[in-house]
């Protein structure tokens, strides 16, 4: 999560209260000032403890001498805790900053002090600096709506299944692989009463029986990932024609999987302005290291979304599959004349793609020579 947003309202002219919360399992740092030069007063409350932060921020007004039209700024970095606790502070008239934890500036003492109380102090004097306008402090988080939030559950629930079926099938081939037997393709009924040993001999009951129960779990996982694909068709049967979704299932090589993690993952909700900020997100970004007379690439950041990056490598390899005549697959076949560099153009073809998607999704523009199916 490292999209950055558009820099919101508040000023250190106006009262203002700065709030930066340091969350924790069970208890939450709340470290407060009403700007620069102001001693920040930090206090603790429960976590959750959705009274106790409003008691004390209208503490905080009087200690600090703000007026009862006083606005109120917060931060909290992106965690455990997702976003509901953005939608509380929004509730409660709060404007509040999520931060991409990554992004805040450390110290680079090889031990520096670490406590949840240095912590929120540092939050909420770095949040002074973003109000003032201060530009680079940190990244922030772009909050998707509850729907957006909800609806990832979907994809990322089945990523999670196909991972599990994987493992369990590459578990399954070890077991037969130390004596000598392979896992049949076709596997129906008590199928591994039939496997032979290296020795001709059928496999040992123990390890039937653990086959039998290995079986039952893939069979579960397999109609678990069925029914998430219906969902998921459904879904996008059921959409509007100029929706994203719906276009991006058109495209041939896309498929109802791929589209569905696009739009749940944030290819539309992030509101990306262009393909800088797309690049960026999705982490397959060139990393320059320049220092003095040495100069040299450091390779891609890898600092992006690994959901987005994985289903991005696998669409770009079946967009070479099944778009042939589109000008990015000429590009790759023109680029990619040896191994390695088709390991290279693949991370290429991937990030060229993606914007292309986007741009489709959202204006409706077809990346040049590609196919759609038929309706």
């Amino acid at each position: 999560m490292t999209a950055t947003t558009r820099p919101q309202g508040g000023s250190v002219s106006e009262p203002t209260l700065y709030v930066a919360f340091e969350l924790s399992l069970k208890q939450w740092k709340l470290a407060m000032t009403s700007g620069f030069g102001v001693e920040p007063w930090v206090r603790t409350v429960a976590a959750g403890d959705l009274g106790a932060v409003r008691r004390i921020m209208a503490e905080a007004r009087v200690r600090f001498g703000l007026g009862a039209r006083m606005q109120v700024v917060s931060c909290d970095e992106a965690g455990r805790d997702g976003f509901w606790i953005h939608r509380a502070l929004i509730g409660l008239g709060v404007q509040n900053r999520v931060v991409d934890s990554a992004s805040i500036e450390v110290s680079r003492r090889a031990r520096r002090a670490k406590t949840d109380r240095l912590d929120a102090l540092k939050l909420v004097r770095m949040l002074v600096r973003v109000c003032a306008g201060e530009a680079g402090v940190w990244r922030e988080v772009r909050v998707p709506s509850a729907e957006a939030e909800a609806a990832r559950h979907v994809s990322r629930e089945r990523a999670a299944l196909v991972q599990d079926h994987t493992r369990l099938i590459n578990q399954m081939r070890g077991w037969l692989a130390t004596w000598g037997a392979q896992l049949p393709r076709a596997r129906a009924g008590t199928w591994w009463t039939q496997v032979r040993t290296w020795a001709d001999a059928p496999l040992p009951r123990e390890l039937q029986e653990r086959l039998a129960r290995a079986a039952e779990r893939l069979a579960l996982l397999e109609t678990q990932i069925a029914t998430l694909d219906r969902t998921q068709t459904a879904a996008i049967a059921a959409a509007a024609p100029t929706s994203a979704v719906k276009r991006l299932a058109q495209v041939r090589g896309v498929g109802v999987s791929g589209a569905s993690v696009l739009v749940a993952e944030g290819l539309i909700w992030r509101e990306f302005r262009n393909r800088r900020e797309i690049g960026g997100f999705l982490g397959f970004a060139p990393t320059p290291f320049q220092s003095g007379e040495v100069t040299h690439d450091q390779g891609i950041s890898r600092a992006g979304n690994p959901r987005l990056q994985a289903i991005s490598v696998q669409l770009a390899w079946n967009w070479v599959r099944w778009q042939p005549e589109s000008a990015l697959t000429r590009w790759f076949h023109a680029f990619a004349t040896t191994q390695r560099l088709r390991r290279v153009g693949i991370v290429a073809l991937a990030r060229k793609l993606l914007i292309a998607l986007w741009r489709y999704s959202t204006t409706g523009v077809v990346p040049t020579g590609a196919v759609l199916k038929a309706a």
